[in-house]
């Protein structure tokens, strides 16, 4: 057979394929079920599939929570609560992530000292980025160096409107990567402090809200995490462009994107800012519904950048941490995630090798975080 009949052949049969797609695109959109078919909210079908299971209420290892957000800790009756969940789930030391600064910062410190557990919270510092304006900058960076002194470990969490709807004093949107914010960032680097900055959103709320959307529920759940109008919010992929001008601004400062940056969906996009950015880290709170559907690329990624990832949960429900222990621990099959509405799939564990564990959950954290107390982990 001659190489034109070859490629003639080739195409004819993608061709024939396509041709074959589309018509099962266009079967589904024309069958109509027999019964009236139930809501999205109401279709739970139960699993008939019989796999190993095996559930892990405790972590293998000491554990860094690095997205910390339990209640203020101003009292025993506040703190002692937490210390009996993350004893119970092998959570060693939490970072307080909720925004602080001034005397809610002190309180706090003060109380977990006062309490006997200094060895189990750090505390990261807020910063006041509403109405910026010439001379701001000086002010938000003396501030920090004030909060340091006062025993703040990093900064953070910044939280989602800074870049969506954070306003400067003159009524416009505050740039990410905006210069008078320069002085802040390069004093964090002077400090040797960690900025643990949460930028958008997923990639899908940025996207029509229609039936192609994945997150379609969640959105259409809570209105407020669409960001798809284009006369209030920037585009996604415009807005992670602005993030990541900022962060090459500043080669010096150690960048904690939170939620792994809104890249699990595309890892690899991830992959790419890790090997631009040696000073970029990523900590992987509530984006578990992303990981444990590639088992497989997820697991490949850690290993590559065990170095760059740090354990964090993001909101403080014990219930749902040993659903993490589970996907990075096990090797288990299709099993629940803990909210429904973030995830109709199915998850999937990675099985992580214990060095690469033990850098996720602490290893990673007690290198990049000054002052962090040591007692309870294993020598490194």
């Amino acid at each position: 057979m001659r190489i034109a009949d070859v490629s003639l052949s080739t195409t004819v049969l993608l061709a024939l394929a396509l041709s074959a797609v589309g018509c099962d695109a266009q079967s589904r959109q024309s069958r109509v079920p027999t019964l009236p078919p139930p809501s999205i909210t109401e279709y739970q079908p139960r699993s008939t599939l019989v796999v190993p299971a095996h559930e892990v209420p405790r972590a293998k290892f000491p554990v860094v929570d690095f997205h910390g957000h339990p209640p203020r800790l101003t009292s025993p009756a506040a703190i002692q609560p937490v210390v009996d969940a993350m004893n119970a789930l092998n959570l060693q030391v939490m970072v307080q992530a909720q925004p602080s600064s001034g005397e809610r910062l002190t309180q706090q410190i003060d109380a977990v000292r006062a309490a006997g557990y200094a060895d189990r919270f750090v505390f990261f510092a807020s910063l006041d980025l509403n109405n910026v304006s010439p001379g701001s900058g000086a002010r938000i960076a003396a501030q920090l160096e004030a909060d340091v002194r006062a025993g703040a470990v990093g900064i953070g969490e910044i939280m989602k409107g800074f870049g969506l709807s954070t306003r400067k004093a003159d009524g416009t949107r505050l740039a990410m990567d905006d210069p008078e914010l320069d002085i802040v960032w390069e004093t964090a680097a002077r400090l040797g402090i960690p900025v643990f900055v949460h930028t958008g959103d997923p990639a899908e709320f940025f996207e029509p809200l229609d039936y192609q959307n994945e997150r379609w529920l969640e959105m259409a759940l809570f209105p407020d995490r669409q960001f798809n109008d284009r006369s209030r919010f920037l585009p996604f992929d415009d807005l992670m462009a602005e993030r990541n001008r900022m962060i090459e601004k500043h080669p010096n400062t150690t960048w904690v994107l939170a939620h792994l940056g809104w890249h699990t969906q595309d890892l690899a996009r991830l992959g790419e800012i890790f090997d631009r950015n040696p000073n970029v880290l990523g900590e992987l709170g509530a984006v578990l519904y992303d990981l444990g559907r590639q088992p497989r690329f997820a697991r490949e990624f850690f290993i590559k950048y065990s170095d760059r990832i740090l354990f964090g949960k993001d909101s403080f429900a014990p219930e749902e941490y040993p659903y993490y222990w589970r996907v990075f621990e096990t090797a288990d099959e299709y099993f629940d995630y803990y909210r429904d509405y973030h995830a109709f799939w199915k998850l999937y564990g990675l099985e992580l090798p214990d060095d690469v564990l033990r850098k996720v959950y602490f290893e990673n954290a007690l290198r990049i975080i000054p002052r962090m107390p040591t007692a309870g982990f294993p020598p490194q």
